[in-house]
Formats: structure tokens, sequence, C-alpha cells
């Protein structure tokens, strides 16, 4: 199972499931005009948002995983 760079695994993604997904085979930290986490993940240099310092931030509060799951998995309060 590919876990693309949001954390949804790639199979589930809906973009993935309607064929539109922009890498193909999921996405992954880089440059990426279709995915503003992609890019940030790339930017920052982490392989998945969860692995950030800043997680969760405000690239990740606009989705695909809602904000309060995020704050959730992350120990931190709302």
């Amino acid at each position: 199972m590919k876990i693309g760079v949001c954390g949804i695994a790639c199979e589930a993604c809906p973009r993935m499931a309607k064929g539109l997904c922009p890498n193909g085979d999921g996405c992954r930290p880089k440059d990426n005009q279709m995915c503003k986490i992609a890019s940030c993940a790339f930017q920052k240099g982490v392989d998945l948002c969860f692995s950030c310092p800043d997680f969760p931030c405000q690239t990740t509060r606009a989705g695909p995983i809602g904000y309060g799951y995020c704050m959730y998995i992350s120990g931190k309060e709302l």
C-alpha cells in the first residue's frame, strides 16, 4: 500500500480512484501545483507532513484530512 505525503493511502484517494492523480502513482514530496501539501513537504524536506515539526499547519488545514483529526494525531489541543 502506498501512502501519499498527506498520509492518505493512495488507493483510497478520491483523485487516484478517478484516475486524476497528478503523479499517476501517488503524491510524493515535490513541487506539485495540484497538491500544496506535496509542495510544502518538498520545501521543508520531509517525506510525510506528519513528520514535520510544524504539523498541523495552515497547509494541512486546507485538507484533505480534517484539521481536527490532524490536531488529534499530533497530540496538540484544538
